[in-house]
């Protein structure tokens, strides 16, 4: 199954505090490649809580359950910011990511942003390439912050989509 026919078994909801207990293990399997270069974990269910004060999650559900996420927030000056994009690994590849950032797209648009911003690890050479395919364009780098304990030196690479 794939594209629009995989798409069609699939149904995208805002997610809620409630969702905290299936979202931490679906975001920390989806962040495992993050290990590389950062020590342990992505999140647990305290860092999560001020996401839902901050943006709105879009949850990604099945038959199965929640199987995928992505988190929207509203910032200044007409912008959006995109993260946390998971997906149970073994639905990779089937354009369920792509629908997800189209929802949270759509979602920003609808919220009066012109821009959708997003940021990566550099040790993840392989997002670039999927955020350009997307419409993504580098914009520039930034430090990491001193308290994301790093095995390796690497930087956040910004990028940008304007959404309408």
């Amino acid at each position: 199954m794939s594209g629009a026919s995989a798409a069609s078994s699939y149904r995208v909801r805002f997610g809620a505090r409630s969702d905290t207990a299936v979202l931490v293990p679906l975001i920390n399997v989806a962040f495992i490649p993050e290990q590389v270069a950062i020590e342990g974990d992505r999140i647990d269910a305290e860092k999560l809580q001020p996401f839902f004060a901050k943006g709105k999650f879009l949850v990604l559900e099945s038959s199965d359950g929640v199987v995928g996420c992505v988190y929207a927030e509203l910032r200044a000056g007409n912008r959006g910011y995109i993260g946390l994009l998971a997906l149970r690994p073994e639905l990779q590849g089937r354009g369920l990511g792509r629908l997800l950032m189209a929802r949270a797209e759509e979602y920003l648009a609808s919220c009066g942003c012109d821009w959708a911003d997003l940021r990566t690890i550099s040790a993840r050479n392989d997002l670039v390439p999927m955020y350009q395919h997307l419409g993504y364009e580098e914009k520039g780098t930034a430090e990491m912050p001193a308290e994301i304990p790093l095995k390796i030196p690497c930087h956040f690479i910004t990028m940008s989509k304007r959404l309408r």
